[in-house]
């Protein structure tokens, strides 16, 4: 006779048949270690703290995977270290030329909206992408056209923005993986 609680074993669901990857586990781990890591840095180091730090990185690290499952991005950390120091480079670039345009009226300001073709396709990478070209001093992604391009404002249309946006995405790319199988 068969228990409807406990269900035969070939129909119970492949996670709970198949063992987790090596590849999930660190990324597991890795994204547990990052969250662990920025805890520590907003809140600093105290032992007193590390039971609810722990806590937090745990739920963090759950809600995370949930958004964003396993494997999807990876991250390769030169690449990223890479990234990170073109955006901080642009980034004080960028502040001082759009400062340096409010304080100074000869300065051209020709605020408006290009167009920019993306080699991403809608999805996680995408939106990551447009989040990362948002942090920049003038430039805004706005919206997507019909055709997938993206709408960009940006303080001044005579600047070479479409052509940062593509360095700044190939970087990106790098840093994440490729566009292939984006979802």
């Amino acid at each position: 006779m068969h228990d409807a609680s406990h269900p035969e074993p070939h129909h119970r669901p492949a996670a709970a048949r198949e063992p987790a990857r090596p590849s999930h586990w660190r990324s597991v781990t890795g994204r547990a270690a990052a969250l662990l890591a920025f805890w520590l840095v907003l809140t600093g180091v105290s032992v007193a703290d590390l039971p609810i730090g722990a806590a937090a990185t745990l739920l963090a690290t759950w809600v995370s995977l949930r958004l964003v499952p396993a494997g999807q991005f990876s991250i390769r950390p030169l690449a990223l270290a890479r990234l990170l120091m073109r955006f901080l480079q642009q980034s004080i670039a960028a502040g001082i030329d759009v400062a340096w345009r409010a304080f100074d009226p000869r300065l051209p300001l020709q605020p408006g909206i290009i167009s920019y073709s993306s080699p991403l396709p809608p999805g996680p990478r995408r939106n990551a992408f447009l989040t990362l070209t948002s942090l920049l001093p003038g430039t805004l992604p706005c919206a997507s056209d019909d055709s997938g391009n993206l709408a960009i404002h940006c303080l001044d249309v005579g600047q070479p923005v479409a052509s940062s946006l593509a360095a700044e995405e190939a970087l990106f790319v790098r840093a994440v993986g490729s566009t292939s199988g984006n979802g």
